[in-house]
């Protein structure tokens, strides 16, 4: 394990900490919910959903985070405006703390910013995501909704590399201080199948040059190559466990872990990483984790 020379921020949006130096915090976890073609959405357009399925998604999920101490960010997506205020309002009165709007075109988007600012909720929203190419009447609309925590992907498609996405990131960070953007999230990223490497390398030098928060939705890389090759069940869950894992043992702050669903195997393959990071911190850098909520105090016991 490795101890970061510089600062690491830590940022509390609205009672999820993440950041900081490996073993401090957990890793929080992010799963989506109502993404494109989700069994429990029963009319993309209008937003109509099975509004059971989806409190017991939730439910579990709450369930393991209390089992582990791995916080959770709900991803909220949608495709299109009606729906997303609808999922929006479900979220936001069926669970406490953050979540992310997660919208499939830049014109949801700046629909879901500007329904959150109407309704108060900016303080709870992380935005989903600033990249290279965002148009000014994003920026407009960003600048305008109050939201103050944002997901930077640092998509690089010309220099898909390690060098590339840190090239990439500080292009989002003026880009981000110009909207007014206080709590940026780093994602480093997937572009390919076997970017599980050099996305975790970059989450490590994001963290070593800038000391921000720094994840990534590797689950992408495994998904893609699960498409290709139709990797039966158990291969695709060790291989999101491997994914995940290579990120945490870099560094990395969050896990963006794809489908709800996935939630289980994600939860205790991560938790497992951090108490074994944890544990190695405390022994070298005699660095304790922040909170007595960690997984190195939960997930060895009876």
């Amino acid at each position: 394990m490795f101890k970061f020379e510089n600062e690491q921020k830590i940022f509390d949006i609205c009672g999820v900490k993440i950041g900081g130096q490996p073993g401090e915090l957990p890793t929080v976890m992010v799963g989506s919910i109502f993404y494109h073609k989700h069994k429990i959405v029963e009319n993309e357009k209008t937003g109509e959903f099975d509004k059971g399925k989806a409190e017991e998604l939730l439910k579990k999920e709450e369930e393991l985070v209390d089992k582990t101490g791995n916080p959770r960010i709900v991803d909220v997506c949608a495709s299109y405006p009606e729906a997303f205020q609808k999922f929006i309002d479900f979220i936001a009165n069926t669970i406490d703390g953050p979540f992310i709007i997660d919208g499939a075109t830049e014109n949801v988007r700046i629909a879901g910013a500007k329904y959150v600012e109407e309704v108060g909720l900016a303080n709870r929203v992380i935005y989903n995501s600033i990249t290279p190419h965002i148009k000014e009447e994003e920026i407009t609309a960003l600048k305008e909704s109050k939201i103050k925590s944002a997901i930077l992907l640092t998509l690089n498609t010309k220099k898909p590399t390690i060098l590339g996405r840190l090239e990439a990131l500080e292009e989002l960070l003026k880009i981000a201080g110009e909207i007014g953007i206080e709590k940026p999230l780093v994602d480093t990223t997937v572009l390919d199948i076997p970017d599980p490497g050099p996305v975790s390398k970059a989450i490590y030098r994001v963290k070593e040059k800038y000391g921000l928060p720094a994840g990534a939705g590797i689950h992408n890389a495994v998904d893609r190559w699960r498409e290709r090759t139709k990797l039966d069940s158990y291969k695709y869950a060790l291989a999101s466990s491997v994914a995940n894992v290579t990120s945490i043992i870099m560094g990395a702050d969050f896990i963006l872990y794809g489908p709800i669903e996935n939630a289980p195997e994600a939860y205790f393959a991560v938790s497992l990483a951090d108490a074994y990071v944890s544990y190695s911190m405390g022994q070298e850098y005699r660095l304790r984790p922040l909170t007595q909520n960690h997984p190195i105090f939960k997930i060895f016991r009876k």
